[in-house]
């Protein structure tokens, strides 16, 4: 397990060019360095005076069908593959640049931001990097949905879906973060929909940039895309992907066991509310504060 303790940013400007996946508009995208504390922060270079708004859960104003984030009047959309990837390389200091309001679907999955961003270098800062730190388990469920997340010396994702569908059935993956493993085993893991629920977005205006090269697209029995799947479990590895870029929205990186079961943006959303709601079950320290890991239990964390 390596935990980075200086924040990060990318060691020089990098760009993409893409479609968005609802939208169907052609986009530009730039991730340029930043300062020290400055966080995640997206610019609308197709507006006037170039608006900008941080990446935070207090920013999301939509989750139905992406995560959207928005201010005084203007919005970035599909924000979380972007989001995972930064998560991912615990990049935590970035400044986007984007010349239309839908960030590019690219292949459906974070992988071609992953190799953008390793292109561009990671550069490690200055200032020491700040966690939120879980001291007592924190839990939400709802209509068969679940979100928790228990004390743990790491950050750790443990995803359970559940569909009706035999490519799909119940998948459950669990995933310890680390640029290594999060570019091996999370990132090319794409975004997926059922045929039925495509053409009834593309019928109502949505989707108009969605095709079997960013989808993964089911029918009743298999998959459309001919290239068929990347990983046998890629359906539980992608909601892993989605959760990493939701979660990130909490502003600074995790140290806990998160849970989740047949969750999305929208109960995800939820969580993050849930969370800081709950301030007394969690502190935000910098590693130095911390026990040392291998001394790690939740009482070392007890007032």
């Amino acid at each position: 397990m390596v935990i980075h303790i200086q924040q990060r940013t990318v060691a020089k400007p990098v760009s993409c060019s893409g479609t968005g996946v609802h939208s169907g508009k052609p986009v530009r995208l730039t991730v340029r360095p930043a300062r020290i504390n400055h966080g995640i922060r997206f610019v609308r270079t197709d507006l006037p005076d170039s608006p900008d708004i941080c990446a935070h859960f207090n920013s999301v104003v939509d989750t139905s069908l992406a995560t959207v984030i928005g201010c005084n009047g203007f919005i970035v959309s599909t924000i979380e593959h972007l989001m995972a990837a930064f998560a991912g390389l615990s990049i935590d200091n970035a400044l986007v640049e984007l010349d239309a309001y839908e960030v590019p679907i690219m292949d459906g999955s974070a992988g071609p931001f992953t190799a953008m961003i390793r292109s561009a270098g990671i550069r490690e800062q200055a200032g020491p990097k700040c966690f939120f730190v879980v001291k007592e388990p924190i839990e939400l469920k709802e209509n068969g949905k679940s979100v928790a997340i228990y004390p743990d010396p790491s950050f750790r994702i443990t995803c359970t879906i559940e569909f009706p569908h035999p490519l799909i059935r119940k998948q459950t993956y669990s995933f310890e973060l680390s640029d290594e493993v999060f570019e091996r085993e999370i990132a090319s893991a794409r975004t997926f929909g059922f045929i039925q629920e495509v053409e009834y977005l593309k019928r109502y205006g949505f989707a108009r940039g969605g095709s079997l090269d960013n989808v993964v697209v089911l029918d009743k029995a298999g998959i459309l895309n001919q290239d068929g799947l990347r990983f046998q479990d890629e359906f539980v590895r992608h909601k892993i992907l989605d959760c990493l870029g939701d979660f990130s929205l909490l502003g600074l990186p995790l140290l806990g066991h998160l849970v989740v079961s047949k969750s999305g943006h929208a109960f995800n959303h939820a969580f993050l509310k849930e969370f800081f709601a709950r301030k007394e079950s969690w502190d935000t320290l910098t590693i130095h504060d911390i026990p040392r890991i291998s001394d790690f239990r939740p009482e070392s964390f007890a007032a």
